[in-house]
């Protein structure tokens, strides 16, 4: 008997057995608090302000197939997802000053600062800068584990809810 010949619901059930593998997107979002400034900036943002970010961790993978796996019929758990997020950067970031290193003045003002949770980049903290530091930071950290091709694709860094930069690999 060929597959014509089935109930409609077998059909689709056989169709979705046979599916093509195809590479499939997840994506977790966090948030964390920051302050920044950029420096030479004309307007507003020379000054002293913070934000709630927000991040998006875009992974591609093969769907995990092995049999008795937790992980089976994900690309990546999205508590694991979450976890090396918050250790390689979130936790880092989080109620820190982002602080470009050329911007003497705010580093001499923060260095005097007792425990001040400081984070010294070699670019000015625009959010396109940002975005590409957190992808540079967590595209090592998230491995292929399972021999699913896991990979970072895009690191989508919101500055505000109107305004976010993606750094995309490419």
């Amino acid at each position: 008997m060929g597959i014509a010949a089935l109930h409609p619901s077998y059909r689709a059930i056989i169709r979705a057995n046979q599916s093509t593998q195809t590479d499939m997107l997840i994506t977790r979002r966090l948030e964390f608090d920051a302050g920044h400034r950029i420096p030479n900036h004309n307007s507003q943002c020379k000054h002293l302000h913070g934000h709630r970010y927000a991040i998006e961790i875009t992974l591609s993978g093969d769907v995990i197939t092995n049999e008795g796996l937790s992980e089976q019929g994900m690309v990546m758990d999205f508590t694991d997802v979450k976890r090396i997020a918050k250790e390689k950067l979130v936790d880092a970031w989080d109620h820190a000053f982002l602080v470009y290193r050329g911007d003497k003045p705010v580093c001499d003002f923060l260095a005097s600062l007792p425990n001040h949770k400081t984070v010294i980049l070699n670019v000015v903290p625009t959010a396109e800068n940002l975005a590409q530091a957190a992808f540079d930071i967590l595209d090592p950290a998230y491995q292929d584990t399972y021999g699913n091709h896991l990979r970072i694709e895009r690191v989508r860094l919101y500055e505000t809810p109107n305004n976010w930069a993606d750094c995309v690999r490419g």
